[in-house]
């Protein structure tokens, strides 16, 4: 649990993540620039594609936490 919070760049991946799939807009990144923004964005679109691809969240989450 620790090292979850001390890694912000996989943080923000996996927030985009959840973002992506649950259909939030892009917009909605809270970081404003650097690379937590970037790998919200990165997060975000993978997201999007799972969703797409007929992920649910559930599916989604299990997909990340295989990762």
């Amino acid at each position: 649990m620790k090292r979850q919070k001390r890694d912000m760049q996989e943080r923000a991946f996996q927030r985009g993540y959840r973002c992506g799939l649950m259909g939030r807009p892009e917009a909605g990144c809270p970081h404003t620039n650097g690379e937590s923004r970037r790998q919200w964005l990165i997060g975000w679109h993978e997201g999007r594609r799972d969703a797409w691809d007929g992920y649910g969240v559930v599916s989604g989450m299990q997909k990340m936490a295989m990762r």
